[in-house]
């Protein structure tokens, strides 16, 4: 009788169990305002397939696709965001275990005459094995927001090391190019020493002879000095780079080997941004920053459920005897019951903690704002990095070209005796200093196309996703074509 009403009973809480509520806040969209075209852009904001592909291919540079794989493989930062993912995932399923039934065994001896607190007159034997059932019922949706918390939790680490793919990639990209003008600095530095140094040579030899006063021998040696001086700067920017590129490759710090020089490298095409409202769903940084948000919004619920009471079932089933000889033949021994437990009286500790979760999750989308608004303005420093850069290279050339042509011809002057030692020193700094600002502002230009790639978010980092996207781009092309027909 008792069982034929136990049945009944397990069937309707089980359904109660799965249609019940989830209390708290559902995850509302956030809505951030986007303006219609980027300030500084000059491209087209419609097609943006360029980004749909690896990037930093667009360089032509075989070594630096190397080493960008490199990094990708052995990057000790990549290889942690991929640890993190492992244990995200093991937590989600370390939460998921808390909606279902604990089962557990136990088994216990005992002897003397003391039972359930009454002395039964003489020493006897008691013995249980069995194992028990403890299910507590997901009536307010505390464990389902904690799984909801959780799954958003993962795809907020997937998107994180996403980000730290992409942020590999652009640092290996600026590294590298960082790396060849300081080797073109340092060409330039010696080379500017080795025409200081036969300029001294021949001031000397005009001192000697009465030609020319010790001043101009001493200018000669501080034109030298400077130049000298700049040698080991440069090396030492060069060895630094390299056994930085190095910990981002993953390996001992040493020599890095490169391509083309820096004034070989190829310039990218102009860009297709996109919209700025694509960068919301493109952008790894503002995609997990949003799934924080999801993954905060769901513990509100799991708060609100601790305010209400908890709901479970019980169960043992086993064998118990006074002896070992009747332990398995006496029958099984069982019970089943339920548990209610509720707070009542906790000094507003539970309602503190709601509070807590949605100020926690207020925090949280003040975060996800602030991602978005430095993505828009990362793409903006980089246009606007584009445009002037260009412009500012172009003029360094025009500088360049000037200045080395001066101080030629200004050594010829002073070969003749037209002029003064004092503009030939003059033209040689200007010249010098041209030749490195150049340099400078053409690393800083190749610098500006990897920002911008890099803070539009763009770029396959696997064949996987290349391969999604090449089917993506088919669909959307057989789409196109049946609206034409």
């Amino acid at each position: 009788m008792k069982r034929k009403i136990l049945i009944p009973i397990i069937a309707v809480l089980s359904l109660l169990y799965i249609e019940s509520c989830k209390v708290g806040p559902n995850y509302q969209k956030i809505e951030v305002p986007t303006e219609e075209s980027y300030r500084f852009n000059t491209a087209t904001t419609e097609a943006d397939t360029v980004l749909n592909i690896r990037w930093w291919e667009l360089f032509n540079d075989p070594v630096l696709d190397t080493l960008i794989t490199i990094a990708l493989e052995q990057n000790k930062d990549v290889l942690i965001a991929a640890s993190r993912i492992e244990q995200a995932r093991a937590k989600l399923g370390f939460t998921k275990a808390d909606m279902w039934p604990k089962i557990d065994y136990s088994a216990n001896y005992g002897y003397g005459n003391l039972l359930l607190g009454q002395n039964t007159g003489g020493a006897q034997e008691n013995i249980f094995a069995g194992g028990s059932l403890t299910w507590e019922l997901d009536f307010w949706g505390k464990f389902r927001r904690a799984n909801e918390s959780e799954r958003a939790n993962l795809l907020a680490t997937e998107y994180g090391y996403r980000s730290v793919q992409m942020g590999l990639i652009s640092t290996v990209a600026n590294s590298y190019f960082q790396l060849l003008d300081f080797q073109m600095r340092l060409e330039i530095s010696k080379k500017t020493l080795g025409m200081r140094d036969s300029s001294l040579y021949i001031i000397e030899q005009r001192f000697d002879y009465g030609i020319i006063p010790a001043i101009d021998v001493n200018q000669a040696e501080i034109q030298k000095a400077i130049a000298q001086s700049s040698v080991p700067l440069y090396e030492r920017a060069v060895a630094q780079t390299e056994n930085a590129m190095s910990v981002l490759l993953g390996i001992n710090p040493g020599a890095i080997v490169v391509g083309a020089d820096l004034l070989d490298q190829p310039l990218p095409d102009t860009i297709p941004t996109g919209l700025p409202s694509v960068l919301l769903a493109r952008r790894p940084d503002i995609l997990q920053a949003e799934q924080n948000v999801v993954s905060q919004n769901a513990l509100i619920g799991v708060a609100v459920a601790q305010r209400f009471p908890a709901i479970s079932l019980t169960g043992i089933l086993g064998v118990a005897s006074n002896e070992f000889s009747s332990l398995f033949t006496g029958g099984a021994a069982w019970s089943v019951g339920g548990n209610l437990l509720g707070p009542l009286f906790h000094f507003s500790k539970n309602k503190r903690r709601v509070e807590i979760e949605r100020a926690k999750t207020e925090q949280t989308v003040y975060e996800y704002e602030k991602t978005v608004l430095n993505a828009f303005r990362e793409v903006e420093d980089a246009l606007v990095g584009i445009e002037t850069l260009k412009r500012e290279l172009s003029a360094r050339e025009d500088q360049m070209n000037a200045a080395v042509n001066a101080r030629e011809l200004s050594a010829q002057r002073y070969d003749k005796g037209v002029t003064s030692y004092l503009e030939v020193l003059e033209t040689q700094r200007s010249a010098f200093d041209a030749e490195l600002l150049y340099s400078n502002t053409l690393q800083q230009l190749f610098n500006s196309y990897i920002n911008l790639y890099n803070a539009l978010g763009g770029g396959w980092v696997s064949d996987a996703e290349e391969q999604e996207a090449a089917r993506l781009e088919q669909e959307k092309a057989a789409e196109e074509a049946a609206k034409g027909q």
